[in-house]
């Protein structure tokens, strides 16, 4: 093929002619780079490769990172991986060897990343968001993502979600309002991990841990403030109280120190609130996470002492009375998973004293089924979204809108096992959910999400809307 018979295949005098003129009418200084992101601009962009790797996520377990390439450029996502994964949610992909990072490695995972999910995607346009994602669904086949794994299709959907919004020329929250029919983009109220206890940290607390959330304030620059001073004033009380070994930080970053009840903790939150000056404008949040110490139809508080007394249980019932006399004695306006996971009687009936929202985390495992039958006996209140597990940010979107539509409140989150990424800061703000939980305003995989949604309420700018007192309302 000569130059002239390539260059009329491609209409290429027709497109090189066209940037030309664009560039003498700009009167650019560089016409040369002008006119090459010109051309860049008039083809549109296909997925040209995708490049799966292992990486370690915020504990140094293994997880997966994805390159994903189109013809505008790269774009990366990479995937949480939480505490204990549960028998609803979508299946994360592990090699189980022991011989290999204790059977936490994800070879396998990354493996179906490169070979078949790449060459199912490569060629499809990154902004058809819903269609990538099904014809991964479709290439998995089973209910729960196990062939090729949700940590493996999650990193693809999200890389691939940024493509599309790089594609488009938006900010990643716009893209994501688009893919939703939103149009009110909404900077979240923080939920700030302050102490941690459960699984989470080291310490005797049961319950896995205690949140504050400036609601008062006027801007998501504002909470920040407040989140960070009142964690520093914390810190200070409890160095007072239980010295230096009382300011170590669980998983989250919130402190652990060695607490023998939760109002014992709370009382700590409760003073340094009290010395920030910020008392009207900050609430209070504990998540309980039930399920780690219920046995039977039993919730063992003592459960993390080594010498317990076996005294410290409680059925259902004494539990839903200490959340009525916790509710009255702090400014506790939300709870996350009060009982156990198929406690579903105690849940409801909790949920019906309106004394605050009850927010469904294991109870729910972000599942579709099982949001649909608390929605139908009215279980809670608040999804916990877990974007990992679900598997794909299009399910993503559709668990939101179903808890919307049922007038609930939802709290997106990060996980124990965090990394770098911030996406889930953008899909809060896109969503408009109102609330994001992303840890303690400490350690850098926690921080990249607060620092990402300051940049998104700069860019924002007179257009920012922080959500304060509507946060359940959004």
């Amino acid at each position: 093929m000569s130059v002239q018979e390539y260059l009329d295949k491609h209409v290429l005098s027709r497109k090189i002619e066209d940037a030309v003129n664009a560039a003498v009418r700009a009167k650019t200084p560089d016409p040369v780079l002008f006119i090459s992101n010109h051309m860049r601009k008039a083809v549109p962009s296909v997925i040209t490769k995708i490049k799966g790797r292992q990486i370690l996520d915020s504990r140094g377990i293994p997880t997966v990172e994805v390159d994903l390439f189109t013809n505008k450029g790269s774009f990366r996502a990479s995937v949480p991986s939480g505490h204990v994964t549960g028998m609803y949610e979508a299946v994360e992909l592990r090699d189980g060897d022991k011989g290999m990072y204790l059977g936490n490695s994800v070879t396998r995972a990354v493996k179906n990343i490169n070979e078949k999910i790449s060459e199912a995607l490569i060629g499809m346009d990154p902004t058809l968001q819903s269609q990538i994602d099904q014809a991964m669904i479709d290439l998995d086949k089973t209910e729960k993502k196990g062939e090729l794994g949700a940590n493996a299709m999650l990193a693809v959907s999200i890389a691939a979600c940024k493509a599309g919004a790089a594609e488009k020329e938006v900010p990643l929250y716009k893209h994501i309002s688009d893919l939703s029919s939103k149009t009110n983009p909404t900077l979240p109220v923080p939920a700030f991990t302050v102490i941690s206890g459960g699984k989470h940290a080291g310490n005797n607390l049961a319950i896995k841990e205690i949140m504050i959330l400036p609601i008062g304030a006027s801007t998501f620059e504002e909470a920040l403030q407040m989140g960070s001073e009142t964690y520093h004033h914390l810190k200070a009380v409890i160095k007072e109280k239980y010295g230096e070994q009382g300011c170590n930080v669980g998983e989250d970053g919130g402190f652990s120190p060695n607490l023998s009840s939760v109002q014992e903790g709370l009382n700590l939150v409760k003073e340094a609130i009290s010395r920030t000056g910020y008392s009207e404008k900050i609430k209070m949040a504990i998540d309980v996470a039930a399920t780690t110490f219920c046995i039977g139809t039993k919730y063992d508080l003592d459960y993390k002492f080594q010498n317990k007394s076996g005294q410290n249980f409680k059925s259902g019932d004494d539990m839903i009375k200490m959340y009525e006399e916790l509710c009255a004695a702090y400014p506790i306006v939300s709870i996350e998973d009060p009982f156990d996971r198929e406690d579903w009687e105690h849940v409801k009936r909790f949920s019906d004293l309106g004394l605050c929202q009850v927010v469904g985390d294991d109870l729910l495992m972000s599942n579709h089924k099982r949001i649909e039958r608390a929605i139908h006996e009215s279980s809670c209140t608040a999804l916990l979204l877990k974007v990992n597990q679900i598997g794909t940010v299009t399910e993503a979107l559709e668990v939101v809108k179903l808890a919307k539509d049922a007038h609930w409140g939802v709290v997106v989150s990060h996980r124990s096992g965090e990394t770098e990424d911030s996406f889930i800061a953008d899909l809060s703000v896109g969503l408009a959910m109102g609330q994001i939980k992303t840890g303690a305003p400490c350690r850098g995989e926690r921080l990249a999400k607060y620092n990402q949604l300051l940049r998104i309420e700069e860019e924002l700018g007179d257009q920012a809307v922080y959500a304060g007192e509507d946060w359940r309302a959004t």
